[in-house]
């Protein structure tokens, strides 16, 4: 970009086509002064990790900065909209062992977590909706990765680009830290004295939240041909339906303890850990919760009568027959019944939103039925068996 210009955001490839030839006569673009070219590599070399990295330079231009995160060790991967820019790049980078692609660096064609730098020169004040950009750009970053972003404000009549505070605006939803260091007082960088605002923001966010769920166990009382159900009452959720014992759980126990535990305090019913079987596990996601886990156990054998021991979350216990179950169940542990009914190991039970969470008969099904091995070590050739897909 010249000091003066305003470019239109979001130009085309044959706009940025068309300035290919010139492009490096800008003395910020080319580097072709020692000491244009010196400057950056001394800042390059301050927002640049001191070890070799994964460095992504997104709007890359002809290379220029490219080729000195090269010649610091960095692995480089250079993207561009420009046919001609990316050609240029490509001869000015042959040698050096980095990629030069076709792409648009509001949306580059890479994995996410794959760079520990995203190097981004007089880009992004250009691209539609630059909050959703920067979201896309900090997904490419690996755990302790850093956006570098050079950016500004040129022009005196007509000014184009971001002020640093705009910027900064931007980048606070992405959390982490943002350092800002003002450019346009040293003239090395451009060539000349500038007289417009221009800056680098390094931002390091936060590293990705660590995914959680509950697990939770549930209860398949064997008698017979029959199973245990409990309706739900007090509870503020589901009330009225039926499931299996059931619950959360807690911190120092493993799953067969938690299901052990659950069956005692919410039927009474003594279990031996060597009665406890496991059925299923069923990942499910309530119509507006986050996603959980269930494991499924069955037990035939156990001490005591099952009596309801938690009046305030039951209003009654009872048996059902396992192929005539009642639908007013909750669909969670219907669904989870019925895969174990079919002798399913691993499903998924995704509602979506505006789903019910009663059981519906006549409904979508949710539950995705998961192929597992049950024949030892994996062989060469796959066994034979029907698709995972949809159960209503």
């Amino acid at each position: 970009m010249t000091e003066d210009s305003g470019d239109p955001p979001a130009a085309d490839a044959s706009f940025w086509d068309a300035a290919a030839d010139a492009f490096d006569d800008e003395p910020d673009h080319g580097l072709r002064d020692p000491a244009v070219r010196d400057a950056w590599a001394r800042r390059l070399r301050r927002w640049l990790p001191e070890a070799p990295s994964a460095v992504l330079d997104l709007g890359c231009g002809t290379g220029s900065l490219a080729l000195l995160a090269t010649r610091d060790g960095h692995r480089v991967v250079a993207v561009d909209r420009s046919p001609r820019m990316t050609a240029r790049a490509a001869a000015k980078l042959a040698g050096t062992g980095a990629r030069v692609l076709l792409g648009d660096a509001a949306r580059p064609p890479l994995a996410e977590g794959a760079f520990d730098v995203v190097l981004v020169r007089h880009v992004l004040w250009a691209l539609p909706d630059p909050a959703a950009v920067l979201r896309r750009w900090a997904r490419l970053l690996r755990r302790g990765g850093r956006l570098v972003l050079v950016e500004g404000r040129w022009g005196e009549s007509a000014p184009v680009g971001l002020t640093a505070d705009d910027l900064a605006a931007l980048t606070a939803p992405l959390g982490g830290r943002t350092h800002v260091e003002q450019l346009g007082h040293d003239s090395a960088l451009w060539g000349r004295p500038v007289r417009d605002e221009r800056y680098v923001a390094v931002v390091h966010p936060p590293p990705p939240r660590r995914h959680t769920e509950i697990v939770d166990v549930h209860l398949i009382l064997r008698r017979g041909d029959e199973v245990l159900l409990a309706r739900r009452s007090g509870t503020g959720y589901a009330d009225g339906l039926l499931n299996a014992p059931s619950g959360h759980v807690e911190d120092g126990e493993d799953v067969r303890e938690a299901v052990i535990r659950e069956a005692y305090e919410e039927v009474g019913v003594v279990i031996d850990p060597a009665a406890v079987r496991a059925a299923l596990v069923m990942q499910h996601k309530a119509p507006d919760g986050a996603p959980r886990t269930g494991w499924f156990f069955e037990a035939r054998d156990w001490r005591g009568e099952p009596v309801n021991r938690e009046p305030d979350k039951c209003s009654g216990i009872g048996w059902h027959r396992l192929d005539a179950l009642p639908d007013d169940m909750v669909a969670y542990c219907r669904a989870g019944l019925d895969a174990y009914r079919a002798g399913d190991r691993f499903v998924l039970h995704w509602h979506r939103p505006g789903d019910a969470i009663a059981h519906d008969p006549v409904g979508p099904g949710r539950a995705v039925v998961l192929p597992h091995n049950d024949h030892g070590i994996p062989s060469a050739e796959p066994p034979s068996a029907e698709p995972a897909g949809d159960r209503t």
